[in-house]
């Protein structure tokens, strides 16, 4: 399953776009790999680690891999500062 952010991804947007994912996502029907792109992501916060740690829950739940596509160096730098780089985007 590929999930694609949106380009403004900040605490403004971020509800909007978990309750404009896909309904079979929540009922655990997103088994196999979830890959989300992050590549015309440009608009970041803190709230773009809180979707993606809630997609990764969300897609571990269902019993499917997790992954982060075109992640800038802004988002990874983010990740780093809050302590999730390694869990959330599989760098050190």
């Amino acid at each position: 399953m590929l999930l694609q952010l949106p380009v403004n991804l900040t605490q403004t947007h971020a509800m909007a776009f978990l309750r404009g994912l896909p309904a079979g996502l929540n009922a655990g029907e997103g088994a196999g790999a979830w890959v989300v792109d992050a590549q015309a992501t440009q608009v970041i916060d803190s709230a773009t680690l809180a979707v993606l740690m809630d997609l990764k829950r969300q897609a571990l739940s269902a019993g499917a891999s997790f992954s982060v596509q075109g992640a800038s160096a802004h988002l990874h730098e983010l990740a780093r500062v809050y302590g999730v780089a390694e869990w959330l985007l599989g760098v050190k």
